[in-house]
C-alpha cells in the first residue's frame, strides 16, 4: 500500500459539536449547548493538532474543513488560532481550501467578514429550503429571507461559496421543487449540495415516521423523478454532478470532500470525528469519543483518540470502491487491485456493464446515469463475495 494516500491529498477535519437547536432529521453528532468555554476548547484542539503533527511530520495540508454541529458558532479568534497552529506545524499547500459550515442566521452572517480575516476562504451554508413553511417542517431556525441575505453576504465576502438544499420533503411536488431549484441556480453559486431527505433511525423524524406521524413524504417514483429533474437542470445550468449529491462548475468542486471520495488521508479532530491515516505504509482508521465532555477530558489528558485500527488491504480496497464510485470520474481498478486483487470481480463488472449500470474504459470504472440512482445496490452486488 505504501503511500497510496498521496494520490488523493491530505486534509484536516475539525468537528464543532454544538448547535443552537437540534434539527429533527439530523443524525450527526451535535449537541445543544448555550455555554461553551471556547478558550478551553481552543487549547484542547491545538493539543490534538500538535500531537498529530508529531505523528505525521512533513505533511503539508491541502484542505481544512470546520464541520458540525454549527461551527459558525465558533469565534473567529478560535478559528484563527487553529489555522495559525496548522500553518506553524504542518504548513499549507499553495491554494489550500479552508471551509466553514455555517447556518444562515443574521447574527452569524454578521461575523462573515471576521471569519474571512481569520483565514476562511470557502463557506458552506446550510440553507436546506427556500420557503418558510418547509424550513419550519425541517426544524430550521432561520427564515428564507435570512438565508438569501446570508448568501448574498457570503458571496461578496468569500472567494468560494456553496449551499445545501434538501428535496423530497414532506408535501413537496415536482413542480415546487423545479421552481425552488430554478431560484437556487439563478443565484449564481458555483457549488450546490442537493440531498434527498432520508429518514434516519435515532432522529426525531425517525421516531415520528415509525409512529406514522410524518405525512406527505414522496413515494419512490416521485423521489426518482425529483432526482432526474435535479440532474437535468443542474447540467443545463453548468453545474453537473461531480458526485452523487454534489454539483459544481468546473474547478469549483469541494477539494476537501474529494480527499474523502478519492481515499486520501485526513485527520479527524473533535467529538465523534473519524480519520484515515497512513502510518509506515499502512492505512489506519481513527475515531474519537462522541460526547463533548468526554472528548475534552481525553484531549486535555494528551490523546483524544478512542481507537486506531489497522485496516486490511481488503478493507481499504472496499472503502476506496465505496467512495470513488460516487464520483463522476469513477474508480481506478488498478488501485483497487493494489489494495486487494480479489476485489476486482471481472464477471460481476461485466454483468453490470451489460446492464448499463456501469461503464468501463481501461482500468476506470464508472457508474452510468442509470446506475447512479441505485449505486448502493450496485456496490452491494460488486462487493458481495
Amino acid at each position: 500500500m505504501d503511500e497510496d494516500w498521496q494520490q488523493s491529498g491530505f486534509g484536516i477535519y475539525i468537528h464543532w459539536p454544538f448547535c443552537e437547536s437540534k434539527c429533527p432529521y439530523c443524525d450527526f453528532n451535535s449537541h445543544v449547548s448555550g455555554n461553551v468555554d471556547q478558550r478551553q476548547w481552543a487549547k484542547a484542539l491545538v493539543s490534538e493538532l500538535e500531537r498529530y503533527n508529531l505523528l505525521l511530520p512533513h505533511r503539508a495540508v491541502n484542505s481544512v474543513f470546520f464541520g458540525g454541529g454549527t461551527p459558525s458558532l465558533m469565534t473567529p479568534e478560535l478559528i484563527e488560532t487553529l489555522l495559525m497552529c496548522i500553518s506553524e506545524t504542518f504548513g499549507f499547500t499553495r491554494g489550500a481550501e479552508i471551509t466553514l459550515e455555517a447556518n444562515p442566521s443574521s447574527v452569524e452572517a454578521g461575523k462573515f467578514q471576521d471569519f474571512r480575516g481569520a483565514g476562511i476562504n470557502r463557506v458552506s451554508l446550510g440553507i436546506q429550503a427556500l420557503n418558510d413553511q418547509d424550513l419550519k417542517y425541517l426544524g430550521r431556525m432561520h427564515s428564507a429571507a435570512e438565508a438569501r441575505r446570508a448568501l448574498d453576504i457570503a458571496q461578496t465576502t468569500f472567494p468560494r461559496t456553496s449551499f445545501d438544499l434538501i428535496y423530497a420533503r414532506q408535501h413537496q411536488t415536482l413542480q415546487s421543487w423545479e421552481a425552488e431549484l430554478t431560484e437556487a441556480l439563478s443565484i449564481g453559486t458555483e457549488h450546490l449540495s442537493l440531498y434527498q431527505l432520508t429518514i434516519e433511525d435515532g432522529t426525531v423524524f425517525g421516531r415520528r415516521h415509525a409512529e406514522g406521524k410524518l405525512p406527505g413524504l414522496p413515494q419512490d417514483d416521485l423521489a426518482a423523478d425529483m432526482y432526474s429533474l435535479t440532474q437535468d437542470m443542474c447540467n443545463t445550468a453548468g453545474l453537473p454532478a461531480y458526485e452523487v449529491s454534489n454539483h459544481a462548475r468546473p474547478y469549483a468542486e469541494s477539494q476537501h470532500n474529494l480527499i474523502y471520495w478519492r481515499y486520501g488521508d485526513y485527520i479527524g479532530i473533535g467529538p465523534g470525528a473519524h480519520g484515515r491515516l497512513t502510518l509506515n505504509g499502512i492505512k489506519h482508521a481513527t475515531e474519537t469519543k462522541l460526547f463533548p465532555d468526554q472528548w475534552l477530558k481525553d484531549a486535555q489528558s494528551g490523546n483524544a483518540e478512542a481507537s486506531r485500527v489497522r485496516l486490511t488491504g481488503k478493507e481499504c480496497g472496499t472503502e476506496y470502491m465505496l467512495m470513488s464510485l460516487r464520483l463522476l470520474e469513477g474508480c481506478d481498478l488498478s488501485r483497487v487491485a493494489g489494495f486487494d486483487p480479489s476485489l476486482v470481480n471481472i464477471s460481476k463488472i461485466k454483468d453490470l456493464v451489460e446492464m448499463d449500470m456501469l461503464s468501463q474504459t481501461g482500468d476506470i470504472l464508472k457508474a452510468t446515469p442509470a446506475g447512479r440512482p441505485v449505486l448502493n445496490a450496485i456496490l452491494r452486488d460488486l462487493l458481495n463475495d
